[in-house]
């Protein structure tokens, strides 16, 4: 009896050791999850916001004046026509 005793005594304490255990690590993985939930809302807020850039920057108003002011470009008009020749001999001398 006493036997028995003893084992059950080891039993329920190894019991309350896997009980503690489980329970601190459903605490650590609950506050794991809500870090993340956290870094997600942060992280879809930028994206919203990044998103909303875009769409400021690619107006077309915004996108003319960056073509005319950085690369020189222009609207096309019949005053403003450039012609190329074409079946004018190459210049290098060297036959097809």
């Amino acid at each position: 009896m006493v036997r028995l005793n003893i084992v059950l005594a080891i039993l329920l304490l190894a019991s309350c050791v896997w009980l503690i255990r489980s329970s601190n690590d459903a605490r650590r993985l609950f506050a794991d999850l809500e870090k993340a939930k956290a870094q997600s809302h942060e992280l879809q807020i930028d994206y919203e916001r990044l998103q909303l850039d875009k769409r400021a920057q690619a107006t077309p108003l915004r996108v003319e004046k960056l073509a005319r002011e950085k690369l020189k470009m222009f609207n096309n008009n019949p005053a403003v026509t450039h012609y190329v020749a074409t079946g004018a001999p190459a210049a290098s001398g060297a036959q097809p």
